[in-house]
């Protein structure tokens, strides 16, 4: 697994951070994980954050003068805002709410701002490839308020179609919701432009940044993003732990989504007052190991730079891309590569279902995703119940692509 000097990324000495990757199964094979777009893998530098966390100041942060307590709320405050500086708001912790995943960042916008803002006649604007998290949150607020839902078109060629999402973001659209990069067709989605219809029509937008924090350079304000969110486990981070960006006068005027200690100023039996940003949105104890160990994962990227990991993708994603157009009998979905494709690559080989051939995959000691990856419109839409996804990161090589392509050459003659 060498690399060639133009390669972005030293990714062999990468490679030594990741224990799990030294992993063996079956008959005494090292894995190849190509899941990333679900789940990263984690370096021993966001690991050791536990243990120096729960061997050296575990204490509850915000409710305690002594020393330890103090040390984890500094710990855990400055985390908000070195996930800010990563994501480019420039208003540090203000507008970094920490939530356990973009799932739940969603939620918290759809309950906090759609529960009280949307109505009849009103509509929320989504994408034809949103993630579950999103479309699923936004269609039960619109039933629930009276609002409608619509969806801007994804053509043949897995892209946006931007003349229909002009036609739909109107005077009535009260809030948009994109994905940056999509987890099934690989598409990076021109969220600045769609963030500049939607605030020529008064509308907020939200973008769900799962699959684009991770792998590429973002600036919420360069989008102008109303509210951005991310999530800890799929960027080399811990899981249960993610991050809502929202601009500050937004939040200030939102009601919170969950109530309890910490996200209150004072209480009486009659009524409650609620706590600066951001922890009036942070009911009760926070994740905070999760939180500090998230931040320590923004750390291990920036020393890697983000525009490398970027290119590290692509370089992969267009390898795995023209391997796989070789045969025939296998279908890409999504854009062809370049700069408005990700790191990833969906596909299916014909007379095999996904699950099938991600069963084959794991006798070579492959990981891939099988199944409608939580997009099952987009799935109908294509014309499929379920497809395979390989998805890659920053430990990944050519090499383990050659082994992915030789496993499906298994499955092929298996089903021929």
């Amino acid at each position: 697994m060498e690399t060639t000097q133009s390669a972005p990324l030293d990714v062999e000495r990468i490679r030594e951070d990741f224990p799990i990757l030294q992993r063996r199964v079956g008959d005494d094979v090292q894995v190849v994980y190509l899941d990333n777009a679900a789940t990263t893998q984690t370096p021993n530098q966001v690991i050791d954050v536990f243990g120096d966390y729960y061997r050296g100041y575990n204490a509850n942060v915000h409710r305690g003068i002594h020393h330890l307590s103090q040390e984890a709320s500094i710990a855990y405050e400055e985390a908000h805002d070195r996930l800010a500086e990563f994501v480019g708001a420039s208003g540090g912790r203000e507008e970094m709410i920490f939530t356990k995943n973009t799932t739940e960042s969603i939620n918290l916008v759809a309950y906090a701002w759609g529960l009280n803002e949307l109505g009849p006649g009103d509509t929320v604007v989504l994408t034809e490839m949103e993630h579950h998290a999103s479309l699923v949150t936004w269609q039960q607020i619109a039933k629930r308020t009276g609002a409608d839902v619509e969806y801007i078109r994804v053509d043949e060629d897995g892209r946006l179609d931007m003349d229909h999402a002009a036609e739909l973001i109107d005077e009535d659209a009260q809030m948009v919701g994109a994905v940056h990069v999509s987890n099934t067709l690989g598409t990076v989605n021109p969220v600045a432009d769609l963030a500049e219809l939607a605030h020529d029509n008064d509308a907020y937008i939200f973008v769900d940044g799962a699959q684009a924090v991770p792998t590429r350079p973002v600036d919420v304000e360069a989008i102008d993003a109303d509210f951005y969110a991310f999530s800890g486990h799929k960027m080399a981070g811990p899981t249960g732990i993610g991050g809502l960006y929202g601009k500050k006068e937004i939040l200030e005027d939102m009601e919170p989504f969950l109530y309890g200690g910490d996200m209150i100023t004072k209480v009486t039996y009659e009524d409650a007052t609620w706590n600066e940003l951001p922890w009036k949105y942070e009911a009760g104890t926070p994740l905070i190991a999760e939180g500090i160990a998230m931040a320590e994962a923004a750390d291990y990227l920036d020393e890697l730079g983000m525009e490398n990991v970027r290119k590290h993708e692509e370089q992969l994603a267009e390898y795995a891309y023209d391997r796989l157009s070789e045969f025939d009998d296998i279908e890409i979905y999504g854009p062809e590569p370049g700069p408005d494709r990700g790191g990833l690559v969906s596909f299916n080989l014909d007379s095999v279902h996904a699950h099938d051939l991600a069963s084959i995959m794991n006798d070579s000691a492959v990981a891939i995703r099988a199944g409608d990856h939580c997009t099952q419109p987009l799935h109908d839409k294509l014309g499929v119940a379920a497809s395979a996804r390989a998805s890659f990161y920053v430990y990944n090589t050519r090499e383990e692509i050659d082994v992915l392509v030789d496993a499906i050459d298994d499955a092929r003659e298996l089903f021929s």
